[in-house]
């Protein structure tokens, strides 16, 4: 017995599928419209942030520094405040040791309230431990991934001198698909209870071709504090993340030296301090985990510190300046190293390094502080 379809005159069924493949053929066609559009969108917004520009000091300080005072300064990435201990970021990865693999969730904080918790815990952390200088990252502002606060203000701190550097900014990401990093402004700022002269910043290499869009801009700012008749040279950066196999850091860390180089030869002390995101202890196990080595994490290569210069990082600490966000934090399970410390002059004498162990509850990162004296 023929079904209804088939007892269908010929033309009938024709009509039909003929309606049916434009109706497909639209659809498709306009999936192929709104990603052209969207690539479209993503190139023509695109845009390098120039190189070489002066930054404002906001607050500066009265106070000079001496050169016979003993000295702090902290490294804090404070992950545009999305980072609680149970927090995962899309961008991260990873594999187990039984193989099974791992991969992060969110791309944007999970609430503003949280997020808003984490940056004023973050804020209050450098507080209590109050360094003479500070640099901290991931300092967003008009950002869809923080909820469009000003971050900013949170590290306007009384008794502090303030220079902002934007590290990158991004053009409207829909992936996640649930949850879309959209369009961000992230930078760096640099503390000083000590009057600043000068600050200016200055761009890192990238990657080229069609990975500029995804690799973003990176950057570093030398802020200027006299010290009796010389001059500290605090140089404040944030390497490239996701880079396999370290090429483009390779690049960033090898710039970074010849700044050190030119800055030491201006008779200046030096320290260069941040997230350098790769190892700086030469160790990428010291900790234990129940993760393999992740992709994103690289060795900073000794041939790229310069004469007279040293890594400062704290090899001694209980847990890592940084954990994997490809998985929630648990101590003893996700993997944890150190890319977040200082290379400094040799004419500087540092007394400590340690990580504040924070437990990471405000950040994927813990701070760092330094101390040291200047060597007159």
């Amino acid at each position: 017995m023929k079904t209804e379809t088939e007892k269908r005159p010929w033309s009938t069924r024709k009509k039909a599928i003929v309606i049916t493949a434009i109706a497909l053929a639209s659809v498709v066609g306009l999936l192929l419209l709104t990603v052209l559009s969207y690539l479209l969108y993503v190139v023509a917004d695109y845009r390098r942030i120039p190189d070489d520009i002066a930054l404002e000091v906001k607050s500066n300080q009265t106070s000079a520094a001496a050169a016979d005072g003993e000295y702090t300064v902290m490294t804090y990435n404070v992950g545009f405040g999305a980072y609680s201990p149970d927090y995962t970021f899309f961008m991260d990865t990873g594999i187990m040791k039984d193989g099974k693999p791992t991969q992060g969730k969110h791309g944007t904080a999970r609430s503003k309230a949280e997020m808003e918790r984490n940056i004023s815990g973050a804020a209050a952390l450098v507080k209590e431990h109050a360094p003479d200088f500070a640099m901290i990252q991931e300092v967003d502002y008009a950002s869809t991934r923080s909820y469009k606060v000003d971050q900013r203000e949170y590290f306007a701190l009384d008794g502090y001198g303030s220079v902002f550097a934007e590290n990158y900014h991004s053009s409207y990401l829909m992936y996640p698909f649930g949850d879309p990093h959209g369009k961000n402004n992230a930078g760096i700022t640099t503390l000083s209870r000590y009057g600043i002269t000068d600050s200016r910043r200055y761009a890192f290499p990238i990657a080229g071709g069609f990975s500029k869009f995804t690799d973003l801009d990176r950057c570093f700012s030398i802020t200027h504090i006299p010290v009796g008749d010389k001059t500290l040279s605090l140089i404040s950066l944030h390497m490239s993340a996701y880079d396999k196999g370290g090429v483009i850091r390779k690049k960033q860390a090898e710039l970074l030296a010849s700044v050190l180089t030119a800055e030491y030869e201006k008779g200046n002390y030096v320290i260069a301090g941040g997230d350098f995101n790769q190892d700086l202890i030469g160790d990428l196990e010291k900790f234990p985990s129940e993760q393999k080595i992740p992709e994103w994490v690289s060795t900073y290569d000794a041939k790229d510190i310069p004469e007279h210069f040293a890594i400062h990082a704290d090899k001694n600490s209980a847990v890592g300046s940084c954990r994997g966000a490809d998985v929630v934090w648990e101590r003893g399970s996700t993997y944890t190293c150190v890319i977040d410390g200082f290379i400094v002059s040799d004419n500087v004498k540092v007394k400590s390094t340690r990580i504040i162990d924070s437990d990471f509850k405000y950040s994927d990162h813990n701070p760092v502080v330094m101390t040291f004296e200047f060597i007159v």
